[in-house]
């Protein structure tokens, strides 16, 4: 039987925010955290992408935010990109327009002075990405001695990108009486030990097994040997325009992101996007925005990047690459499959990244699909340059043989080089005077 959000408590402002926008059931991680993050305790919540985690925070949280006038924020959400903090902030103005709440977000990349004056007028809530997050605290405009809830949201993707240390840095700055509540989709090592170091006897709510898999998405595989060939499958693939409607195409990097938009441009000019740090900001904002929208039917994006977005109706998620990191497969499929429509994902596996299958395989339980690859598609035999196999030349320069001195072979040298190079006349030592001569130049470092 489904719960509704009338069975969970909310206030009238909160449900009428919903119903507004045509929400009447909560997800089973929301229902799981909403009387948890009510009681005050510090929770660690796992469930997949596309699950409901932002809200399952939110929600809780909104419910028993008090009306305040102060400047410091009350509430601190943390998240690894600035898209993840553009999309928390309008998700939190979505719910809140019965409410009176101040949010703002706030992430590196931009002018920080007009962050800075957002901060000074006075938050609720701030959404932020860790090192903005500590630019404004050491700058003395933000002060977070208020703050009584600190959310770590995507926690697992934030230590992939290397933010352990501003995370344990701001750990430090924050009160030592709040509550802390994190939120991953998956639960490494790494995640157990912060979890260790900051938390208190924390509650976990989890949803679904380590890494495994929506039910409702279709996962396959082609083995296949290389750049060029993944490339004329890819375009084989999206000639199915009826099936593949929405399609996000992931890359491991950005260079490997730009080359492919360069191939596949030409065959769907107008229909294609990408989108990585490298871009400007308007520019990615507008590239999603674009494939949202339905403008653009293909969009190539790196895992960074991506891991904020939160578009609906993707038909599609392509590996283009096979990732190291099986918690990475993880995020990539949750982008279809969403809102209990069923999506699919295809994976590209060249002989080197076979081992990353069978980790991926390892950590869901179950195997992927593995699919021939059509025959109309060209298996090329030419290979990029970062594909060449590494030629290690060897060093044919033959050995000086050491001389060895004997005593036959030595001479006493001659009285006139016998005599000390006193540096010519003006820097000799005058006669009587203690001490060595001045030299020129730097002075020696001691």
């Amino acid at each position: 039987m489904l719960v509704t959000f009338d069975e969970i408590h909310l206030t009238n402002p909160l449900w009428n925010a919903l119903d507004d926008l045509g929400y009447f059931n909560p997800t089973p991680i929301q229902v799981e955290a909403f009387p948890v993050i009510r009681s005050g305790r510090d929770v660690v919540g796992i469930a997949q992408t596309g699950t409901g985690k932002t809200m399952a925070y939110l929600l809780p949280i909104l419910r028993d935010l008090k009306f305040s006038e102060q400047r410091s924020p009350r509430v601190i959400i943390i998240v690894p990109t600035r898209e993840l903090v553009l999309q928390v902030v309008d998700e939190i103005e979505l719910l809140t327009p019965y409410i009176t709440c101040r949010v703002g977000g706030i992430y590196g990349g931009t002018n920080i002075n007009t962050q800075k004056a957002m901060v000074y007028e006075g938050l609720d809530i701030l959404v932020a990405t860790p090192g903005r997050l500590i630019d404004l605290t050491l700058s003395g405009i933000l002060r977070l001695n208020s703050v009584r809830k600190w959310v770590i949201d995507e926690v697992d993707e934030m230590l992939n990108l290397g933010f352990l240390h501003q995370i344990a840095q701001i750990s430090n700055l924050l009160p030592d009486r709040r509550q802390n509540i994190m939120f991953s989709a998956t639960l490494t090592e790494e995640v157990e030990s912060l979890i260790a170091r900051s938390f208190r006897d924390p509650i976990t709510l989890e949803i679904a097994r380590h890494g495994s898999p929506l039910e409702k998405i279709t996962q396959q595989a082609y083995h296949i040997p290389n750049f060029n060939s993944k490339v004329n499958l890819l375009l084989h693939l999206l000639k199915n325009e009826e099936e593949l409607t929405k399609v996000l195409v992931f890359s491991g990097t950005k260079k490997l992101a730009d080359r492919l938009f360069e191939r596949v441009v030409d065959k769907y000019p107008e229909k294609v996007g990408v989108i990585h740090s490298n871009k400007a900001q308007k520019n990615r904002f507008n590239t999603v925005e674009k494939f949202a929208s339905g403008e653009t039917r293909i969009l190539i994006a790196t895992d960074i990047m991506a891991r904020g977005l939160d578009i609906k109706e993707v038909s599609h998620v392509i590996n283009f690459d096979t990732p190291a990191m099986p918690a990475d497969y993880i995020h990539r499929i949750g982008r279809t499959g969403r809102a209990d429509k069923p999506g699919t994902s295809i994976t590209f596996v060249t002989e080197d990244e076979m081992e990353y299958q069978a980790d991926i395989e390892d950590l869901m339980g179950q195997a992927l699909d593995l699919l021939e690859i059509p025959e109309d598609v060209e298996l090329s035999k030419k290979l990029t340059e970062d594909e060449q196999p590494q030629i290690r030349m060897r060093n044919y320069m033959p050995q000086a043989k050491k001389v060895e001195s004997s005593g036959e072979a030595f001479h006493e040298k001659k009285a006139k080089n016998k005599k000390v190079n006193l540096g010519g006349p003006g820097k000799r030592k005058p006669q009587g005077l203690k001490g060595g001569s001045r030299k020129g130049g730097r002075k020696r470092k001691g």
